[in-house]
Formats: C-alpha cells, structure tokens, sequence
C-alpha cells in the first residue's frame, strides 16, 4: 500500500464532486456493500477497504482489487451512508491511468485506449468499416430532418455476432415505417467504458467530437441498442450542455407496439428468461418495458430468474471489465446461465451487447452449450412481426 502525496489524493476527492457526489459521506463500514457485491460469489473481495482506503489517500498500486469493479452498483442503492462508491472507484482509477498510461497488467485495457484514441472505437477497426452490418439493408444516412439517429455502439458495429443486433433492430424500425438514419463512419465511441477504466482526458475527447457530430448533423432523438451509451449520452454527456433526447431500444420497441405500428403476426412457443443489465436497470430504473414487450409475443412463456430486476446479477463486463481478463472460475456469467437453466428457461433473453458477448462465451462451457441460446430482445421481436 502507498499513501497517496497531495496531488493525487486531491484527484480522488475532486473527482468525487466532479461525479456528483459527496466527497465528505464516509462509510459508516457497515459491510452492506461487500453483502452484496457480486464478487463476493466467486472470491475474496472487499468494497469498504477500498472505500476507507480512499479516505485516507491510500491508493493499492500493487493489487487488482482497484480493477474489480464492475460498476453494477448494488452496493449504491444498498448503502445507508450514501457513498457514491462507483464514482469513488473511478476517482481512484483516474489516479493510476494519468494521461491513459494503463498498468502493464492490463494489456487488453492498454491497446483498447490506444485504438480509441487513434481511430475511435476499441477494435481497431477502419472507421469506414463502422456501418458495414447495414450495407445489406438500405439504411440511410442520417441527415438534418432525419427523425430518429440509430447509434449501434461498437460492438454491434464490428462484431460478427453482434452485428444481428444492429441488423434485427433496422429491420423492425423499418418495418414500423420510422424515420431513422445512421451516421457510420461519424461517429466514435461513446467513451463510456474507458471513463470508467479511469481515463477521463480520452472520455472527454470522444464525448466532444460525438457531441460536435450531433449537433452539425441536425440530431435531436438518438436511439441506442447498448445500455452504456445509454447511460452515457443521458446522463453524462448532458456534462458538456447537451439536450439530446436518448432513447434505449426497449423504451422505442414497446412505444411503438403501443402504438401500433408493430404487429406481433406469430407464435414464439419458448420458455424464456430476462436478464436485467446493470446499466438499463439499476442505473436507470427500466425493467418493465422489455418484460412487458416479450409479454406482448403470443406463445412465449416469461420466466423470471433469481436476483432479478433491482437484484439482478452483473454479467461482469461493466466498469471497463469488458475489456479485461476474468478468470474462468470466476465468472458472474456462469451463475447467471445456471439461474436461467434452474427455471427451465430454453433462452436467455436480454438488451445488452456486453452481457451478450458474456453470456455466449459462458454458454461455450456449459456440459451441454445448446441448452439454453442467448439473444438479444430485438432477435427475438424480428422472428414475431
């Protein structure tokens, strides 16, 4: 342990305020926290030690524990103090990523902030690859007087498996007849996970070129299939004066069956399960719409899985975790397709691409891999209308 000298240390509490919180609520060490800290279910982890530790300017260089956090914030809602522990974490993450310079045991975390920061996404990846998946599809370009922009997130942009969730999501919207454009090669990512790794210079230059991109394209709805970017241009890009309405997919899909505009025409005879993800739920308070959209699908049968809706259990990949190695006895994610198995669910249906790309790569180590599947909402709602 090293006792942080004044500068830093100052770093740690100003980035508390910056957060929004309060820099003089210190934990009362009560341990609700650790109670339900998903850690807590596959090793030795302890929330308050951190949080002390901060209060005293006591950063652990040499310990992973600072890399832990999945941002999932249990322990927020639970604590009685009302430590905004998340942001503490990051304060303390910001102190060891001065200027995105990552500690070489993350070198995952190392070469996803150089790509950011080079072409604008964590892959690597051409920019002008960025709306490859809607080349098939005739999605427009979204221009001034354009209803709707649909911002895919990168994963979704890039990744092969993802990509059907950006495709599923074009396909409905033009099916419901909405005005929706994309801006491909415009725009960056939303910078939300490496904010979260600590490194707020990156987070701030993608944020602004996002926000210029916006606003000289004429955007005013912004519609998004990733609960972070969600998140992120809702409650934190407002930091930087915006006054964009965001919406996620789940909110716009059960509007517009409300409306009519999508017909559900067939049956779906399948037991599913929802899978709140962190950032669409306890961040932000949506659980009934999509639950209340799988209900709307004629055969399908809900099932609910423990630790669901404000328990819900993290998938892992918050907090700039998706971007770092987990080991494999100590994946949240083999829970969860265990709680989904428990109910007899035959899919485990969910709305976010992080939770998704986990939860496959769960499934892969399941004794048998083809007894549940796992889909995003929007899959599921393209195979109905």
């Amino acid at each position: 342990m090293e006792i942080l000298p004044l500068e830093p240390f100052k770093v740690v509490i100003d980035g508390i305020k910056e957060a929004g919180g309060e820099a003089d609520k210190f934990c009362y060490q009560c341990g609700k926290c650790d109670s339900v800290c998903p850690w807590g279910r596959v090793r030795q982890f302890y929330v308050r030690r951190l949080v002390n530790q901060a209060k005293f300017g006591v950063v652990p260089f040499e310990s992973e524990d600072i890399w832990l956090c999945t941002t999932c914030r249990n322990c927020v809602q639970r604590c009685p103090r009302g430590v905004e522990i998340i942001d503490v974490m990051r304060s303390m993450r910001r102190v060891l990523v001065p200027d995105g310079v990552v500690p070489a045991s993350i070198p995952n975390l190392r070469s996803v902030m150089t790509s950011l920061a080079s072409v604008g996404n964590p892959f690597g990846q051409e920019p002008n690859d960025r709306a490859k998946w809607a080349q098939d599809l005739s999605v427009k370009e979204f221009t001034e007087g354009t209803a709707v922009l649909y911002f895919p997130c990168c994963y979704p942009s890039y990744d092969p498996r993802l990509k059907k969730i950006a495709q599923a999501t074009a396909k409905i919207l033009t099916v419901a007849g909405v005005d929706f454009g994309i801006l491909g090669s415009k725009e960056m990512c939303c910078g939300e996970s490496v904010r979260k790794a600590g490194n707020e210079t990156l987070f701030k230059r993608l944020a602004r070129e996002n926000i210029k991109t916006f606003i000289d394209a004429g955007v005013k709805t912004i519609l998004v299939s990733s609960p972070h970017c969600y998140h992120t241009f809702k409650n934190e890009y407002p930091e930087f004066k915006t006054n964009f309405e965001v919406m996620h997919i789940t909110q716009y899909l059960f509007r517009l069956i409300k409306e009519g505009k999508i017909k559900i025409t067939k049956e779906y005879k399948k037991k599913v399960t929802y899978h709140d993800p962190c950032y669409l739920g306890r961040h932000n308070g949506i659980y009934d719409e999509p639950r209340d959209t799988l209900k709307k699908i004629p055969g399908l049968e809900l099932k609910e899985m423990a630790d669901t809706r404000e328990t819900s259990l993290c998938c892992g990949m918050g907090g700039g975790r998706v971007w770092m190695e987990t080991a494999k006895n100590e994946r949240f994610s083999d829970i969860r397709l265990n709680q989904a198995l428990d109910v007899g669910a035959e899919e485990l249906v969910t709305a976010c691409p992080y939770c998704i790309t986990q939860f496959e790569d769960s499934r892969l180590s399941l004794k048998n891999s083809a007894a549940i599947q796992i889909k995003d909402i929007t899959e599921v709602l393209q195979e109905v209308i």
